[in-house]
């Protein structure tokens, strides 16, 4: 299964360049990074301490192997939009991990969706997965009565806030309240306020440090709370995420999945 990885040189990108390069059936057809960057012509596997892997850093998918099968993206709105494009011509499958889409953004990805199967998640995480059915259940569970908070903290290079994870946690809550999440979201607090109004569901934004990802689902009542929390200790655990999906998609019809898809959860 050949796999171009977008935003190759950054943070996730490297992960998933060494864990392609790991994997036994997994082969590295393309890496790209933006066109102002000092690093294009550099060999990715050299850039990664892999050695040479004969995979020139470019700065279009068009110069990547034409016959790869998945392109894997995790980097900005703007860049993803032109993944998308290039996708969508080729008729190959995209895992898109870039956060901070825009309503009509996220419009074109599931028109495109018509045509080419995409995993579109905001954390690759099984963890985080697995997270989201149980703060739809828990929220569905309790109800009315307990107020909903989600804190997210991240490391301070992040540039959109709330996290996409956090947000996908909210729609969860929202969904098994029966709310909509953006009816009721409140993104943060200032001044004299007043009381909590009861139907919200409240963000708290942390940023600092080299925090990989902490999210907490908070539900509060009169007498006792109840939190769900999921931890990440480093990035590996949603680039592996991230080439499960991709393995994945390539057996599914054109369609907008997510990682519960991917892990049989939808249904469960």
């Amino acid at each position: 299964m050949n796999i171009i990885i977008t935003g190759a040189p950054g943070r996730m990108g490297r992960t998933l360049v060494t864990l392609v390069h790991e994997h036994s059936r997994l082969t590295l057809a393309g890496a790209t990074d933006r066109p102002d960057s000092s690093l294009l012509g550099t060999d990715i596997g050299a850039l990664c301490g892999l050695g040479e892997l004969n995979v020139p850093l470019v700065d279009d998918l068009e110069q990547c192997d034409p016959a790869a099968d998945v392109v894997i993206d995790f980097t900005t709105p703007a860049a993803s939009m032109d993944h998308l494009e290039y996708c969508r011509q080729q008729g190959i499958g995209l895992v898109i991990g870039t956060t901070g889409f825009s309503p009509e953004e996220k419009d074109l990805i599931a028109q495109a969706a018509r045509e080419i199967p995409i995993v579109f998640a905001p954390n690759y995480s099984v963890g985080v997965t697995v997270l989201l059915s149980l703060v739809k259940q828990t929220a569905a569970l309790l109800g009315d009565d307990y107020d909903v908070e989600i804190v997210e903290m991240h490391h301070r290079h992040k540039v959109d806030a709330p996290s996409g994870t956090a947000l996908r946690l909210g729609e969860a809550a929202a969904e098994g309240l029966g709310r909509n999440l953006y009816d009721v979201a409140v993104y943060g607090r200032e001044g004299a306020e007043g009381p909590r109004e009861q139907q919200t569901i409240g963000f708290a934004t942390l940023r600092g440090g080299d925090v990989v990802g902490d999210h907490t689902v908070v539900y509060a009542t009169e007498g006792e709370r109840i939190e769900l929390t999921h931890k990440a200790s480093n990035r590996n655990t949603f680039a592996k995420g991230a080439l499960r999906a991709a393995q994945w998609l390539v057996d599914q019809p054109a369609g907008l999945y997510d990682m519960q898809d991917v892990l049989g959860l939808k249904n469960g």
